[in-house]
């Protein structure tokens, strides 16, 4: 069979609504995350000076950059995808940084790619920025943790379907086409 095989389900993502409730997330988080602080510390004080303000926006664009690599990694290690089938890169038009791999991934390894960085870049600096009372730590994880609402959605529309689904990730758009297990030889 040489033509290629219609998608039985498409996954695609709404990025205004999407960009809507990262918002409210983010700040969803923010304010939990700093009351949190607040009430471990006993201290409400908040300051914000020019050195807060660079490690701020330093520490955004590393954990963006981490965020997108934890997703690679991920396709690494739960879909077995080699480092020279991946891509990884901002779309401007579209204002999102992406990671994405030409090579099918089954349902179940792909959701847990789709999660690894909400743990790694949002919960894991949450937790040391709570233990460290540090306020940058925890406004980056509250816009990572809010960041993460795409990966989100995907992983919610992917587990409504069986787990050895096969998953191709569209390299340009915020799109799944997802494929019914078949018997068929190729």
């Amino acid at each position: 069979m040489n033509e290629l095989r219609q998608p039985d389900k498409v996954i695609t993502i709404n990025l205004p609504k999407v960009t809507k409730q990262s918002i409210l997330i983010t700040g969803f988080f923010l304010l939990i995350l700093f009351i949190s602080s607040g009430i471990l510390e006993h201290d409400f004080s908040f300051k914000i000076t020019l050195l807060k303000t660079l490690l701020f926006i330093v520490g955004y664009v590393v954990l963006i950059i981490l965020h997108e690599f934890f997703h690679l990694l991920g396709f690494r290690i739960f879909s077995k995808v080699p480092w020279r089938k991946m891509i990884v890169g901002i779309n401007l038009r579209l204002g999102i940084a992406y990671a994405t791999t030409n090579v099918m991934m089954t349902n179940q390894s792909i959701r847990k790619s789709l999660l690894f960085p909400f743990w790694m870049t949002g919960i894991v600096p949450a937790i040391i920025g709570l233990y460290y009372a540090d306020g940058v730590l925890i406004g980056l994880s509250s816009l990572l943790i809010g960041g993460a609402a795409g990966d989100f959605v995907m992983y919610m529309e992917l587990k409504q379907l069986p787990g050895d689904w096969l998953v191709q990730d569209d390299p340009e758009k915020p799109t799944l086409y997802l494929f019914a297990p078949t018997t068929e030889k190729p």
